[in-house]
């Protein structure tokens, strides 16, 4: 690399950090929050629900963005929509105001991660630089809930609740002002560049906004005619996407990059990881403050751990070992570790047991597998798409992601409530590690070890794509 792909890496991931982190450190400031604003619980509920409701329900569309309009300028709109949206949720005089702002910080995150991932895969194209570009990519979006959970409660202890959103603001402007010289430049690839078929883009935007507000409010609220309304919106919504889907001269998902079946298997371990590891961190935190009777600082810097060797073994062994075994073990060794250390959880955080005895250890294990799945589910995705197509295959394996997220920690919230106390917890443990387990059956059958070498280690998906100004600086 460069030092000016480095940089441009730096940037972008530094990014994937920030909005990942908004995702959790929101939780340890609401009692804060709620003091100075006078929020209701449901207030206080869709704080955190407004910006992974639009999170979750933009992605697809905004992949397809990156690609039809440009990556650069798509990655730019979505930051300033961010950074813009974290100083009024500093400032907010009221409920109504934090969570509109949040709500449009959610929709600035879902425009800038697909975007993103395109800018990456288009930067870094020679292998050993896409791996570990991808590496890194994957410990900041691992780390980012561990370190908002203990970052959220020293900014709210220190300097009180607004600085979990201040501390956006400078660095949103820094890439902001950095991006306009480290990123390549937009060419629009797309052959219907400019194209985006509105009946595709309303129902599978309003679709999964529905899905994920059902996800969010089915725990608390049960069946009733609201949810049952979400669910019928998105059911209906989901016919009118498929059929747009086969009759659209552009649809919002090419059918080229359907057909692929690196895009199948990646899909299948997003939603699994999605599932699996989300819920995991919801849970942890749970445990430690509820069962354990950890303060919410105390029980952040004990999953702080997590964050720090995600780092560390993205960087040092993800790579190499990407290299050498391919996408296909790596992600199965990924989520064998995941599934070992949920079972820990499942079996050994009985009330009593000591943090440096059980949670510390199995949270090391838990840490180790994070990093290999989230490169091995997603890298060969976005190597296999076309150039045209990269935004809309980081756009379909984000939101398949986020459902999963949505789905899996609804269902652990509805066990842990209807089961309560210690074993509801153990149950979604349990659970989520059979989930992982299936992950690695996933990766074993699905894909298949020639395919994952041509992803991993060859540039011959990459011999029709039109050349990205920049790109080869990396090589």
């Amino acid at each position: 690399m460069t030092t000016k792909t480095r940089a441009a890496l730096l940037l972008l991931t530094s990014v994937e950090l920030l909005v990942f982190l908004e995702g959790s450190v929101v939780n340890v400031a609401l009692p804060a929050m709620t003091t100075a604003l006078g929020l209701t619980p449901a207030g206080a509920a869709w704080v955190v629900n407004a910006y992974l409701l639009t999170f979750g329900g933009l992605q697809l569309v905004a992949g397809r963005m990156a690609d039809l309009f440009g990556r650069r300028r798509v990655f730019q709109i979505g930051l300033a929509l961010f950074t813009a949206a974290s100083l009024a949720a500093a400032f907010a005089p009221n409920a109504g105001w934090l969570i509109a702002a949040r709500a449009v910080q959610g929709m600035g995150g879902a425009i800038v991660i697909p975007a993103q991932l395109a800018l990456l895969s288009a930067i870094f194209t020679e292998p050993a630089a896409y791996r570990k570009a991808f590496a890194v990519w994957s410990a900041m979006g691992a780390a980012g809930a561990a370190i908002g959970v203990s970052l959220g409660g020293v900014l709210t202890e220190w300097f009180g609740w607004p600085a979990i959103f201040l501390i956006n603001v400078p660095v949103g402007l820094l890439v902001l002002i950095a991006s306009a010289r480290l990123l390549p430049g937009d060419e629009l690839a797309s052959r219907d560049a400019g194209r985006l078929d509105p009946a595709g883009a309303f129902s599978a935007t309003a679709g999964l906004l529905a899905l994920v507000y059902l996800a969010s409010e089915l725990p608390g609220r049960g069946i009733d005619a609201v949810t049952l309304a979400a669910a019928a919106l998105t059911f209906a919504c989901a016919l009118v996407f498929v059929r747009n889907q086969r009759r659209s001269a552009a649809p919002v998902v090419p059918n080229a990059l359907l057909r692929l079946r690196a895009v199948h298997a990646g899909s299948a371990a997003n939603f699994i990881l999605g599932a699996a590891h989300v819920p995991a961190f919801v849970l942890i935190t749970i445990m430690l403050q509820e069962h354990f009777h950890y303060s919410a600082i105390a029980a952040g810097f004990a999953v702080l751990p997590i964050a720090l060797l995600n780092l560390v073994v993205a960087r040092t062994i993800v790579p190499k070992a990407m290299e050498r075994y391919g996408a296909r073990l790596v992600l199965a060794a990924g989520m064998a570790l995941q599934a070992i250390g949920l079972a820990g959880y499942a079996l050994f955080l009985t009330p009593g047991a000591g943090y440096l005895t059980v949670v510390l250890p199995v949270s090391l294990v838990f840490a180790v597998g994070l990093p290999p799945v989230f490169v091995g589910a997603t890298a060969p995705v976005l190597r296999a798409a076309a150039d045209a197509d990269k935004g809309a295959a980081s756009g379909v394996v984000n939101t398949v992601q986020r459902l999963g997220a949505s789905l899996g920690l609804t269902a652990a919230l509805i066990v842990a409530a209807s089961i309560g106390g210690t074993t509801g917890l153990r149950i979604d443990f349990a659970a989520a590690a059979l989930l992982a387990a299936l992950g690695v059956v996933v990766a074993l059958a699905w894909y298949s070890p020639d395919r994952t070498r041509e992803l991993v280690g060859a540039r011959s998906t990459m011999e029709n794509a039109r050349p990205i100004p920049g790109a080869d600086e990396a090589a």
